[in-house]
């Protein structure tokens, strides 16, 4: 979809370059200039929006918790048991 930002504002300058109206020429270089900044930032939108993470797989406070607690337990159980001390 941005791509086509980029095309109607090369064609919005194509037509400014062949008119003879001042009135014209000065629409289509500030329809250009829209889209060129409509552009870019739909181009980095999608840039962003590809690099984040997906928020259904981030962990509330509760469930960390929960898993900090289970690994927790699966080392005190794993551990070997302490040797009383020989005197």
């Amino acid at each position: 979809m941005h791509w086509l930002y980029l095309l109607l504002a090369l064609a919005a300058l194509a037509i400014s370059f062949k008119t003879s109206s001042v009135a014209v020429l000065v629409l289509c270089l500030l329809v250009a200039l829209g889209l060129l900044l409509a552009w870019v930032m739909a181009l980095l939108a999608q840039r962003l929006g590809s690099q984040s993470r997906d928020e259904s797989l981030m962990l509330d406070p509760v469930e960390l918790r929960r898993l900090r607690e289970q690994a927790e337990a699966r080392r005190t159980a794993a551990a070997p048991p302490a040797e009383p001390p020989t005197a």
